[in-house]
């Protein structure tokens, strides 16, 4: 195979997406190179992401969006071992997480961003919309996740970054705006949050991101 040469990743430090992919990347033991943008609908930006989202990423062969599938580019490619499972069922269950994660977590979480973060007050219907589908999606993911000591077993996965990127901000939603400490409420939480904040990549995301602040 062909080197891949330094693969430029798009986005901003406060992403959630953008980290996950970051982390990976330095997992994988990827040259690449940190371009800062900001979303936008500007006609060369959506020539690069058509939805004029971020993370993308800029590889040989061109551009790559949504977070999943640069990370299965980036474990495809990768020169560090592979964070899925050789069995197939096995894999797709580390996916099922992934998506469970994206789906049921962060994107509720994600509606109210804004008032978390930004200070954009949301709507009490909002609120009490968002801790359903919360409290829905955390019980789910107990039935899914195993926990032993990583979401899917012993061993740590992708699913894993998903869960660090992902399940840290909702629980700061679910404490801002609901008053609700899931970080220790709600079982195992704090417990992988705490373990895979050990890993060097995600000190260095971490470092990266208290810098550009």
């Amino acid at each position: 195979m062909k080197k891949q040469s330094v693969i430029k990743l798009y986005g901003m430090t406060y992403s959630n997406y953008y980290n996950m992919v970051k982390a990976v990347l330095i997992e994988q033991a990827m040259d690449f190179e940190e371009v800062d943008v900001r979303p936008n609908q500007e006609p060369g930006f959506l020539q690069k992401s058509p939805m004029g989202k971020v993370p993308f990423i800029e590889t040989d062969a061109g551009f790559l969006t949504e977070a999943a599938v640069i990370i299965d580019y980036i474990d495809a490619v990768g020169d560090g071992p592979s964070f899925y499972p050789e069995d197939p069922f096995a894999r797709a269950k580390v996916q099922e997480l992934m998506r469970h994660l994206e789906l049921y977590i962060e994107l509720p979480a994600r509606r109210l961003y804004a008032e978390v973060f930004f200070g954009k007050p949301a709507s009490d219907s909002e609120k009490l919309a968002v801790k359903a589908l919360l409290e829905k999606g955390f019980r789910a993911l107990g039935k899914l996740a195993k926990f032993n000591p990583y979401i899917a077993g012993e061993q740590i996965t992708y699913a894993d970054f998903y869960f660090r990127f992902s399940v840290s901000l909702a629980t700061v939603v679910c404490r801002k705006a609901f008053g609700w400490d899931a970080y220790r409420e709600v079982p195992h939480i704090k417990q992988l949050l705490d373990l895979l904040d050990q890993r060097e990549s995600i000190k260095r995301v971490q470092a990266d991101q208290a810098r550009s602040a």
